[in-house]
Parts: C-alpha cells; sequence; structure tokens
C-alpha cells in the first residue's frame, strides 16, 4: 500500500512538472513547488522507495535541510550501526530531482 501511495506521489509530481513547460498554463507556488522540509522528506520517500526498497524505512528518521535552493533529504544511522543512508537533493523552486544516492 505503502508503494501505491509513494508511487502515486510520484507520478502526480512528475506530470505537474512536464505541464510546467507549457509557460501559458504555469502556476508557480509563492515558495516553490516544494515549500518545506515535510514535502520535501515525501517526495525523497517516494523517489527511494522503487529504487532501495522497503529497507529505506530502517534508515529513520529522514532529515531535510535547505542549502540555499536546494533541499538535501538524507536517512539516518545510529552511532552503532555501519552502513550508509539514502541521500536525495530536490530543488525547492522547481521540484526538479537533482541528486539521488546511497551512501555505503
Amino acid at each position: 500500500m505503502k508503494t501505491f501511495i509513494y508511487t502515486s506521489i510520484f507520478a502526480v509530481f512528475m506530470s505537474s512538472t512536464v505541464l510546467a513547460d507549457d509557460s501559458t498554463h504555469t502556476f508557480v507556488p509563492e515558495h516553490g513547488y516544494v515549500p518545506d522540509k515535510e514535502t520535501a522528506i515525501k517526495i525523497a520517500e517516494a523517489i527511494w522507495l522503487p529504487i532501495y526498497g522497503e529497507g529505506i524505512y530502517k534508515k529513520k528518521p529522514f532529515v531535510a535541510k535547505l542549502q540555499g535552493e536546494i533541499w538535501v533529504i538524507q536517512g539516518s544511522l545510529p552511532s552503532h550501526m555501519l552502513g550508509g543512508v539514502p541521500t536525495a537533493e530536490i530543488s525547492k523552486t522547481t521540484g526538479e530531482i537533482l541528486r539521488v544516492s546511497h551512501d555505503k
């Protein structure tokens, strides 16, 4: 069910990005398409889930920090655990996915 929800969010998000290319029908929200950390985290989850699977939820809490106009979203690891975390970079203004990776 989570997969369906996140995939749906991602599909709607991507279709709105495609439609944004038509300058006669473009609405740009005042605070960008990704205005807050909660939205950034939801988008990152929708991206990570089909790539990395349910294991991403072992890397919670997800943390989003705004660096300039770019949201950097990362998973977390307890200090006693080895391994990496998923990372995503998303444009606050356009919602464009700039980078997706997973440390080791």
